[in-house]
């Protein structure tokens, strides 16, 4: 009888803490919510370089619009992305990739530009301005507020391994009166924050602050009319990221660098665990459960 009790408790016990572990495995993160019922996530690419003596202002802007978020009505989602055509005159980027020099010059052909340029920032894909023209900037946000948008939700995140993230996806089909047919699904990881002391080329000397610096985009799949993405996908990080300086941007995007029709943002810190060499000690105590700014006045 002594022996059927003790087997029940140590049974009891295990159950208990695995289910425990399971749920611990994979945290519940719903994309950040709009700033009000109303708001419309509008999504804000700046292509920039600390190489570029007219970036500085841009990244300062951007920065501003991640923090204050200023256009009433609209949820701006930034991204910094650093080309790297400027490393050869004197100062390397540690930020710059050839990856979003060949995003810029995507968009550059399809805006019928004769080149790239920086400071540059493109609103939605939909549209594109120099970087530095706060007004303008505004004025773009505004009016790309008011486009339609699918519903996109990143429901859950967890650590697969410490260079992997399992993200699930939630994308609404395309609804019929979209003219294409499908749109790809994008997810990018980005620093939360980032700074740099540039001791050479046009911003010698200089002190430059970043948000939302990019790290990667990655297409994780594609989203149809009448069908619906509900998934969970693989998303590489880089070994040296600190994730809880990590950011997660879903992005719905027509086909060749085309327009944005939906976006969603988990900001840091992201919540995830990875669960590795678990010991279970069946004589312990089984553990119980474990337990952003408002709309200015415009930029100015």
């Amino acid at each position: 009888m002594k022996t059927t009790r003790l087997t029940l408790t140590l049974f009891v016990r295990i159950a208990v803490l695995v289910t425990l572990l399971m749920n611990l495995s994979r945290f519940a993160v719903a994309s950040d919510p709009p700033r009000s019922d109303a708001a419309a996530p509008v999504l804000v690419e700046l292509f920039t370089s600390e190489g570029c003596s007219s970036c500085p202002p841009a990244d300062a802007l951007l920065e501003k619009l991640d923090g204050s978020q200023p256009i009433v009505g609209a949820r701006v989602i930034v991204l910094s992305e650093h080309v790297d055509y400027w490393d050869h005159d004197g100062w390397k980027d540690a930020y710059s990739s050839s990856f979003f020099t060949a995003r810029q010059n995507d968009y550059a052909r399809r805006f019928g530009l004769n080149s790239p340029y920086t400071p540059q920032m493109v609103i939605d894909g939909a549209g594109q301005l120099n970087g530095s023209n706060a007004e303008a900037v505004a004025g773009a946000i505004e009016s790309a507020r008011g486009h339609f948008k699918i519903p996109v939700r990143i429901s859950s995140v967890s650590l697969a391994n410490p260079k992997t993230m399992r993200v699930h996806l939630e994308v609404e089909a395309l609804p019929g009166e979209v003219k294409a047919r499908k749109a790809d699904i994008l997810v990018a990881v980005a620093l939360d924050h980032a700074a740099s002391h540039v001791s050479a080329g046009e911003n010698k000397g200089r002190d430059i602050r970043h948000v939302a610096v990019v790290e990667s985009i990655s297409k994780v799949g594609t989203v149809e009319k009448g069908k619906n993405f509900d998934r969970d996908v693989l998303v590489k990080i880089k070994s040296t990221s600190d994730p809880a300086n990590l950011r997660l941007i879903a992005i719905v995007q027509e086909s060749d660098a085309g327009e944005v029709v939906g976006a969603a943002l988990v900001g840091a810190p992201i919540k995830m665990s990875l669960l590795v060499n678990v010991n279970v000690n069946v004589n312990a105590a089984v553990p119980g459960p474990t337990d952003t700014p408002a709309q200015g006045d415009g930029l100015r």
